[in-house]
């Protein structure tokens, strides 16, 4: 039977969900045994020596991310000596990169002595750790590239499916390592072999996905010039990036250059909690990021517009969700879990509810400018950057961590929220703006009615005090994130046609797979 855009996006959505929920069991109760058993010494390295490869990543540019977008059309079109060509030259351009990595992981790694001068740890322990760390990255850079074809293929599945299993299973042995001996020369060994494990299992897979991949880095080297797209989609691509990365860093350090440290962990208490609701909600959607692409190069202009408008929709159901579920239920779940001393500003508070519902509903945008290619905008990120920054220094001279999060909220507001529509409808979907705005009002408004609704039906007829027990919690979360949930829909069912088509789309398919049984 061949799979459609809309099967690939389903397998990938509940491949994610299913490994996200064992994963987040698993990630608390693997850092509970390493803490106790290896020292929060130790878990601090690890992670400070995760930030210096991060840091090293970005070496990376955004090309597979360019190599992605440019294997759109050839995927389309079956045209498998280009796929092989552009997986070459792929290749090339990675074991390029791989090499530079190196390069500078050996310098950094000069200066050890001193940036560890007063950790306990042995230095020969620390290079250990580093080395690993960074031979099991750079797997990614000279065997592991091909797995971009997947991405691309809306096979995401598979990578997930068999590195996330490996990645299961070297957490399950490095807790019984930890337990048993103590030692963490055993914890970093078994990091290393499960990199190479992890790596032959992924490559033998794309073999049997893809038996016709031939890709060769001399090849991509020889060939090089043929593909021009690729490096000028990387370099906006890197801007893109790098901007990126320079706005979603500065926070932490504000706050603790205008507040306090105090005040860096009840943010981060706030953002661990949002993050992992986002990472839920991203696991369902974002399987269709190559679907986008597929159905883009398919050229069938009122698909892709109704395609547009049904992800939108679904977007700001799921935000609306997550902002009122985040409002109604953190200060309760921070008062249970680790004090009410942790709960912050009210105004604070829905300013990061703010900021989070923007980058939930911005992400059909997101998905659709990717699919267009549309990356020439490179000034955008930069402003957004220096808007954010520029603002939270100003403000939060005077205003604290609310003046950090206005500059945020600002820096949102216009390059997010107005900027991209504008660069998407005027040249991707060219559509006239206004279809956008008024369809984002009435989204808008639903999602108002929807929270003013379920907030009487909640104080009149729920009596569940959600601060006394997690099992009180639990049951008051489960309710009212049910009952929100249920007029939302009801309400954009009724007067969205993106969610009805939706939703005639999924019933549809579920239908049919029914019936073929």
């Amino acid at each position: 039977m061949k799979e459609t855009r809309f099967s690939k996006s389903l397998m990938n959505a509940k491949i994610n969900l299913i490994f996200y929920f064992i994963g987040l069991f698993l990630s608390f109760f693997s850092r509970k045994i390493f803490l106790d058993s290896l020292s929060a010494d130790f878990m601090g390295l690890i992670g400070t020596l995760g930030s210096v490869l991060s840091f090293l990543n970005l070496a990376e540019l955004g090309i597979g991310q360019a190599i992605g977008y440019v294997l759109y059309k050839p995927l389309y079109d079956h045209d498998r000596k280009k796929i092989n060509e552009i997986i070459s030259v792929f290749g090339y351009l990675y074991s390029r990169i791989g090499f530079l990595i190196l390069l500078i992981g050996i310098i950094i790694s000069c200066f050890f002595p001193l940036i560890f001068g007063k950790s306990h740890f042995p230095l020969a322990a620390i290079y250990f750790a580093f080395y690993s760390f960074l031979i099991s990255s750079l797997l990614s850079y000279f065997l592991n590239y091909r797995e971009t074809l997947l991405g691309a293929d809306q096979k995401n599945y598979v990578v997930t499916a068999y590195f996330q299993t490996a990645g299961f299973i070297k957490t399950i042995i490095q807790i019984a390592a930890a337990y048993y001996t103590h030692n963490y020369y055993y914890w970093i060994a078994i990091e290393l072999v499960f990199g190479f494990i992890a790596s032959f299992i992924l490559n033998w897979k794309i073999n049997q996905v893809y038996p016709w991949l031939k890709s060769e880095v001399k090849l991509g080297k020889k060939i090089f010039d043929k593909y021009p797209e690729v490096m000028k989609y990387t370099k906006q691509l890197f801007v893109h990036k790098i901007a990126s990365f320079i706005q979603f860093q500065t926070d932490s350090i504000l706050i603790y250059a205008f507040v306090s440290l105090k005040y860096v962990a009840l943010y981060g208490n706030y953002t661990v909690i949002i993050s992992k609701l986002a990472l839920l909600i991203n696991n369902i959607l974002d399987g269709t990021s190559a679907g986008i692409g597929n159905l883009i190069a398919e050229g069938n202009r009122k698909n892709t517009i109704k395609v547009y408008w049904e992800l939108t929709s679904i977007r700001y159901f799921f935000a609306g969700v997550m902002a009122f579920a985040l409002y109604t239920l953190v200060e309760s779940f921070i008062s249970l879990w680790i004090g009410k001393q942790y709960i912050l500003d009210n105004t604070v508070f829905l300013l990061i509810i703010i900021n989070t519902y923007i980058g939930q509903t911005r992400g059909a945008n997101d998905l659709f400018l990717y699919g267009y290619g549309l990356f020439s905008d490179t000034w955008a990120p930069c402003v957004e950057g220096i808007i954010n920054v520029g603002l939270s220094i100003a403000i939060g001279c005077f205003y604290g961590l609310t003046g950090i999060l206005i500059g945020t909220t600002v820096s949102l507001l216009l390059i997010i929220c107005i900027w991209k529509p504008y660069f998407l409808f005027h040249n991707g979907i060219k559509e006239p703006l206004y279809h956008y705005w008024f369809k984002v009002f009435k989204l808008l408004a639903i999602v108002t009615v929807s929270w003013v609704a379920s907030t009487f039906i909640i104080k009149g007829f729920i009596h569940i005090n959600p601060y006394t027990s997690f099992i009180n919690w639990t049951a008051y979360a489960l309710i009212i994130t049910l009952i929100f949930g249920i007029i939302l829909f009801g309400l954009q069912f009724i007067f969205e046609q993106g969610t009805r088509d939706l939703y005639h789309r999924i019933t549809e398919k579920v239908f049919a797979k029914f019936t073929h049984k």
